[in-house]
């Protein structure tokens, strides 16, 4: 009699093993899918920041060129400073973005700033969650130019070297040194915006 009763207890107990097993492999694979999508997004994040950055970047090269144009004519460099009259192309941006698998969906150059959305190219793929199997990630990421030097004062003679100061750095610019000369890095740094450069 008590043999029967423990057989008849572990075929009870079956079913609820059966049920626990199938809820801890649902719950694996979720974790699985929220995985595939996390790092999906974390790709598409990358791409975004690496192309909003080299399209700042190229733009940083183009004005410290343009300074360079104008070196003996300090009237022109505030304009240069503030961004004016540089190339707004998204094409580095592009390049960037496929290097990193993705593409670029828009770009919004402003006067020292990109804005930039991405799509992955690669789905999230398949999983337990339904419709993920098309669904692509996207991502923005804004860069941002910001002179570090200061243009004279128009203070100095006439027939004195230009100046230019840089932070902590003052520059005595030979138009026949161009070594001498402060780089791009010097007069722009670009960096991606935080929260509280919107």
């Amino acid at each position: 009699m008590t043999n029967l009763r423990a057989h008849g207890d572990s075929g009870q107990a079956f079913p609820i093993y059966i049920t626990v097993v199938a809820g801890l492999l649902f719950l694996a694979f979720a974790y699985l899918a929220v995985g595939q999508a996390a790092v999906n997004r974390s790709g598409a994040q990358t791409a975004a920041d690496a192309a909003a950055l080299a399209a700042a970047q190229e733009t940083r090269d183009q004005l410290a060129d343009k300074w360079r144009a104008v070196l003996l004519d300090p009237t022109k460099w505030q304009d240069i400073f503030e961004g004016k009259g540089s190339g707004k192309d998204c094409w580095r941006a592009d390049q960037l973005a496929a290097q990193n698998d993705a593409k670029v969906t828009v770009c919004d150059p402003g006067l020292l700033e990109y804005v930039v959305t991405v799509e992955a190219n690669k789905p999230v793929g398949d999983s337990i969650v339904p419709g993920t199997e098309n669904t692509k990630s996207t991502a923005s990421a804004k860069a941002v130019i910001k002179a570090l030097c200061e243009p004279p004062d128009g203070s100095a003679e006439d027939d004195a070297s230009p100046q230019l100061k840089c932070g902590d750095k003052t520059w005595d610019l030979d138009p026949d040194d161009e070594a001498g000369l402060p780089g791009p890095d010097d007069l722009f740094d670009v960096h991606l915006a935080t929260n509280d450069e919107g």
